[in-house]
């Protein structure tokens, strides 16, 4: 069983999930489906290697299907990304266990490789496939807009290729919440007593580390330095406003999470949502905590369906997938290039939270020592 990954599920209809038995045997289809037409799909390291964009296409209708893994479908969107796909090319997605974490992913790449139920493709947080593809669990594969990703939003080779993202928030529910917050420091005062949660623990879910690291930020650390932020969950805690409730749009209807810290586009997908159901749901991105993340695809390279694999993510980088994470109100990391192009909604651009600013980003190292930081202090900080 997964522990949650802290990507919210229940106001959208779930997907189907597909799980195998425990001990499932090992894969053959990955030795049957590797080679299409004398190209190994398993090591094809863009299209051209298939011949192009339509023979890639061929190859993946070939195996037929794709599994994937924590893939929420009110998250980012990933609802409406998943069916146009499967309409699009007429492959099956497999999606299993929506609400798992970005460390069950890594998780099941290890445990599973060579079994059919093997994830084909992964989406996590920064810092997880920075630690994966040092551990040489990815298949390197530039898509066809490879070149057009912003440098340091992508490993060299594709080993991991960032995707979407967007600021920290706080989401507030405004009709039990007087004053919603608007900072970090807002949610010290003693009126948001017990109503503080995040969606998912730190050390296991992408953002609930980005939110650490924002409270980092807000308190007068840096990329470089993630332990004021520990410290300020500490005194959050402390204060007895520290909620460890999990947030997903069930706890909000339900009232056991009047707050939340969380990406804004899973704050501003959940507004529209939550107004059918009574409830106001206000979105501030902290005025003193601003902090910007991408998550990134990577792809297994011990994929059961490696050219389905490499169609999926050609499919993200395109300007129709790119649009979809926009209209999960996402930033896509093509954004800046689809603008210039003309080829970008404007419409669902328009919808994104306001922020001032261009985002800052940290280091691979920053990011690799603020991981072991947190790895070390954070049960202490909540538990002590």
């Amino acid at each position: 069983m997964f522990t949650p990954r802290a990507r919210a599920a229940g106001i959208v209809a779930a997907l189907t999930v597909v799980t195998a038995a425990c001990g499932a045997a090992p894969s053959t289809q990955q030795t049957t489906q590797a080679s299409q037409g004398g190209v190994n799909a398993a090591t094809a390291t863009s299209a051209a290697d298939f011949g192009g964009l339509d023979k890639l296409v061929e190859a993946a209708k070939k195996e037929g299907a794709l599994h994937v893994i924590a893939l929420p479908p009110d998250w980012a969107n990933y609802g409406e990304i998943i069916e146009k796909f499967q309409t699009k090319y007429g492959i099956k997605i497999e999606s299993e266990t929506p609400d798992a974490a970005s460390a069950d992913e890594i998780n099941a790449v290890k445990t599973r490789k060579g079994q059919d139920r093997a994830p084909d493709v992964l989406d996590l947080g920064q810092s997880f496939a920075i630690s994966g593809a040092a551990e040489g669990l990815f298949a390197p594969y530039k898509v066809q807009t490879f070149d057009k990703i912003p440098e340091g939003q992508k490993e060299p080779t594709g080993l991991w290729v960032n995707d979407y993202g967007g600021y920290v928030s706080i989401g507030c529910d405004a009709k039990k919440i007087k004053t919603c917050p608007a900072s970090f420091a807002d949610l010290l005062k003693p009126e948001y007593k017990g109503q503080v949660a995040m969606n998912g623990n730190p050390t296991e879910s992408g953002s609930a580390f980005a939110g650490v690291y924002a409270a980092a930020i807000a308190s007068g650390g840096s990329f470089d330095d993630i332990q004021p932020g520990i410290d300020f969950f500490k005194k959050l805690k402390e204060a007895g406003n520290y909620n460890p409730v999990e947030t997903t749009p069930a706890t909000i209807e339900n009232g056991e999470t009047k707050i939340s810290i969380d990406w804004d586009y899973n704050n501003a997908a959940y507004a529209p949502q939550l107004t059918a159901k009574g409830i106001d749901w206000k979105v501030n991105v902290p005025s003193d905590g601003k902090y910007f993340q991408m998550y990134a695809q990577a792809i297994n390279k011990d994929a059961p369906h490696p050219a389905a694999a490499r169609l999926w993510q050609e499919y993200l980088y395109s300007d129709e997938g790119q649009n979809l994470y926009l209209k999960g109100f996402a930033r896509p990391v093509l954004l800046p290039a689809m603008t210039a192009a003309g080829t970008v909604d404007q419409a669902l651009a328009a919808n994104l939270p306001a922020v001032d600013g261009e985002p800052a980003f940290p280091t691979t190292a920053q990011v690799d020592a603020a991981k072991a930081k947190l790895a070390a202090g954070w049960d202490t900080a909540i538990s002590g």
